[in-house]
């Protein structure tokens, strides 16, 4: 059973840094894209970056330039680096991870920006 375990969320000042990983596990076959989105209180689950396993990577607007998405292929763990973080990037942030035609996602971790 694929099994997606997210973890580096927490409580930063604006401005500040933060690292979420996300590590899969439970598969034979090779994890095509890996990504995050993030849903803030009363909003839709919103797209914020993917990478491919070739390293493509693809990033909403309003992160560009501020996260990073990363992977590691041995590792089947996949990263996003968040720089310079504002109090609109507090949400849950979920991590994605696609086997083929099936996309497995991670329980979620709580990323708070204070102002």
């Amino acid at each position: 059973q694929v099994q997606l375990v997210e973890s580096g969320g927490g409580l930063v000042q604006a401005g500040g840094s933060l690292r979420l990983s996300c590590a899969a596990s439970g598969s034979s076959l090779s994890v095509t894209f890996m990504g995050w989105y993030r849903q803030a209180p009363g909003k839709q689950r919103e797209f914020v970056a993917s990478i491919s396993r070739d390293g493509a990577t693809n990033y909403a607007d309003d992160v560009k330039g501020r996260f990073t998405v990363s992977r590691d292929n041995a590792k089947n763990t996949g990263y996003l680096q968040m720089n310079s973080l504002k109090a609109e990037d507090t949400a849950v942030y979920y991590c994605y991870a696609r086997y083929g035609i099936r996309t497995y996602w991670g329980q979620g971790t709580q990323v708070t920006v204070s102002s």
